[in-house]
Parts: structure tokens; C-alpha cells; sequence
């Protein structure tokens, strides 16, 4: 789990992500796309074209960081806005990154076995 300070915001980049991107692309994409500053603080996250895949960028006070989760079995609920942002709690972006519909919370899949 990403350690999110309080009165951080969260945002979801609408549309599909070119996934090739590193934090520096991700960040031009935030400045340019989003019109906002990959540097404030707040946590922008991007999905692929399939879906099973996100990236999350933030720059904490020390750095920048990129965050890369791909899942084994399913696809994240993304909104279905084309092009700009949704903001999301840090809540529901907990559970975005397990892979529940952080608009109504169930559990899409649980692995029964490892390997």
C-alpha cells in the first residue's frame, strides 16, 4: 500500500496510457493533459489499453516516485471519461489497486493457490 498523507488528492488520468511511459513521460502527460503539477504532492494514476495494468506517479518531499501494478486476473474499474481527470479518495484508491470496484466495493477475484 502506498503510505498516503492526509489532504492528499488522487487522480485518476481518464482513457488509455501509453504503458512504455516512465515517470518523467507520466509527469509531462500530467503538466500537458491534466493541466495540473506532477510535483505537487498529489498521486496521479494511469491505466493500459487492456487494463490490467496501472502506474502511479507522486512526488513525495524527498523525491519522485513511480508505482507499477499489474493484475494477475481481471481488469481496474476506470471511469469512462475520454480525456481529463477524476479524483478519487485515498480510500477508494485503496481499493482500486486491489482490484474491487471502488465505486461499490466487492471483491472481483481472490487467487486459491499459489503457483
Amino acid at each position: 500500500m502506498i503510505p498516503v498523507p492526509t489532504g492528499v488528492r488522487v487522480w485518476l488520468a481518464t482513457g488509455h496510457t501509453d504503458m512504455r511511459k516512465g515517470w518523467a513521460s507520466l509527469a509531462l502527460v500530467v503538466q500537458e493533459r491534466l493541466g495540473q503539477d506532477p510535483h505537487s504532492g498529489q498521486l496521479f494514476i494511469f491505466r493500459g489499453r487492456r487494463g490490467d495494468l496501472v502506474k502511479v506517479i507522486w512526488h513525495d518531499s524527498q523525491g519522485s516516485c513511480l508505482f507499477v501494478k499489474r493484475l494477475e486476473r481481471g481488469r481496474f474499474i476506470w471511469p469512462s471519461t475520454v480525456d481529463g481527470a477524476v479524483s478519487i479518495s485515498a480510500g477508494q484508491m485503496g481499493y482500486l489497486l486491489e482490484g474491487i470496484d471502488w465505486r461499490n466495493p466487492q471483491k472481483t477475484w481472490r487467487p486459491e493457490a499459489a503457483g
